[in-house]
């Protein structure tokens, strides 16, 4: 049980009131999570960044000045470039400005690509071309959910294909990722999953909705429901009924 689930447990035990203020309270901290995800991008792009550069700048000219050194120069400078190309893909899973500055869709694709450039997967999209005006605590939600789940496909699932479906319908944000993998098939695997997993449904539930996890030996599914308004913000009673809802185990089925 995370830390927050076991807050609202406790809270939803005493007093039922106090689940809205709590479900708030979560909602901050999602919050202040982003800002310090965003805080840590910027110090890392800023100084480590730009000393990993300058650095990368001052090993050619070693090896223009002095060319019985410049194999092995190339050969740091190799390392030095993977080391910032890594960098680089921190820095933007923790604060994506494609998200900030294009939108969703366009952080989902960018999301795609990569994975299927750095994991070798197919990746195919079913992406609604018009999703309206959305909060952007919805934005951030649905994208981290994406993050997280291709970050699992990529690191245990051994998938050849990977599927990413978005939707708004009746009020609602739908996001479906499967993919043709081994699935959860194994206590390790699903010990190592989980936390990302739960960290996911705690993200979603704040927000008032709902994800659903099904898994096969032939793949795994992530159905993930969102209530937005008329604009795209969040139902607030959706919300205040998502802090008991927290309390509730994720449903993981699995095939024989």
């Amino acid at each position: 049980m995370s830390h927050t689930q076991a807050r609202i447990r406790k809270t939803s035990r005493g007093a039922g009131p106090n689940i809205e203020a709590e479900s708030e309270l979560s909602l901050q901290l999602l919050r202040a999570q982003e800002e310090e995800r965003k805080r840590i991008s910027r110090e890392l792009h800023d100084e480590t960044g730009q000393a990993l550069m300058l650095l990368r700048l001052q090993l050619a000219m070693l090896g223009s000045e002095n060319p019985a050194c410049q194999e092995k120069v190339q050969q740091v400078t190799e390392l030095l470039d993977r080391t910032i190309g890594g960098l680089r893909r921190i820095i933007s899973r923790l604060s994506p400005r494609v998200l900030e500055e294009m939108g969703l869709l366009a952080a989902i694709r960018k999301e795609a690509r990569e994975l299927g450039k750095n994991a070798g997967m197919k990746v195919r999209l079913n992406l609604a071309s018009d999703l309206g005006e959305l909060d952007p605590e919805i934005e951030i939600a649905a994208y981290r959910c994406v993050q997280e789940a291709l970050h699992n496909v990529a690191k245990h699932s051994h998938a050849h294909n990977v599927s990413i479906e978005l939707w708004r319908s009746d009020h609602r944000l739908a996001l479906l990722i499967q993919d043709d993998g081994v699935g959860i098939s194994s206590k390790q695997q699903a010990r190592t999953k989980g936390f990302g997993l739960t960290g996911m449904r705690d993200r979603i539930a704040v927000l008032g909705g709902t994800v659903r996890i099904s898994s096969q030996a032939h793949g795994t599914r992530i159905r993930i429901f969102l209530p937005i308004g008329s604009t795209g913000a969040v139902r607030k009673q959706d919300a205040h009924a998502a802090a008991v809802a927290m309390t509730k185990p994720t449903v993981v089925s699995r095939a024989s």
